[in-house]
């Protein structure tokens, strides 16, 4: 007894999957769509920083190597070039005087003075990578952090990357060989400050000693889960 619908469909060869497909278009009056049922996630815009000592650029370096679809903003400065930096890779290394009429011109997304030399954001740089699908990565210190906040808000993700301890990050900056003991001194009593920011940013990643991997993992994880948000961040610059 029972219609001719009820009971499991048998096993279906392609012809008879066809022919079943066609006749549930026509019940249900229209056809089965091949297009993704939801959007593409929108492009993130992903600032990571943290106090100096942290292993910030560690950190994004290898999550340069582990991801693709990553588009690491090139910061324009007005510092010295240090030995083994590539301008254009590293930063674009510019004048006082060039970097001041890109200010003027109002190409920066944001820029600060930070220890006597001016950095800066190049707008452009983000429009054209969002426009070809990329998610963006911002690495700025605090106080960038905090402009991109106010500029930004909740469109961005932003990440605190911290050492495990302070004699970790104490000794990191040691360890760079670029400060004197007085520059020193400066970045440590700074670093102690920007710790108490942390409750600003929306997710912290502990950069432990030996454990560069599993920070990167974690901030893997982190722009993962942003793009399976039902609620997207959209971010216009």
């Amino acid at each position: 007894m029972g219609d001719s619908h009820s009971g499991p469909i048998p096993a279906l060869d392609k012809a008879d999957r066809s022919e079943l497909l066609r006749a549930l278009e026509s019940s249900l009056g229209s056809s089965f769509s091949s297009d993704p049922l939801l959007p593409n996630p929108n492009p993130l815009i992903i600032v990571i920083s943290g106090p100096s000592g942290v292993g910030k650029d560690a950190v994004i370096n290898k999550l340069r190597e582990a991801r693709e679809g990553l588009h690491f903003v090139v910061t324009a400065t007005s510092r010295a070039k240090r030995a083994g930096e590539v301008d254009g890779k590293d930063y674009y290394f510019v004048t006082k005087e060039e970097f001041l009429s890109m200010v003027e011109r109002d190409e920066l997304l944001e820029y600060a003075l930070v220890y006597g030399d001016y950095k800066g954001i190049p707008k452009q740089q983000i429009r054209d990578f969002m426009g070809k699908g990329f998610d963006i990565v911002l690495r700025v210190d605090i106080q960038g952090a905090q402009t991109l906040r106010r500029i930004l808000g909740k469109s961005a993700v932003f990440i605190f990357v911290v050492a495990e301890n302070e004699m970790t990050m104490v000794e990191r900056l040691i360890d760079r060989k670029t400060e004197s003991v007085e520059s020193l001194l400066v970045r440590i009593a700074t670093a102690r400050e920007e710790v108490k920011h942390v409750n600003k940013f929306d997710y912290v990643v502990v950069n432990a000693k030996g454990k560069l991997e599993n920070a990167v993992k974690l901030v893997d994880s982190i722009i993962d889960a942003e793009k399976a948000k039902v609620w997207q961040r959209n971010a216009v610059i």
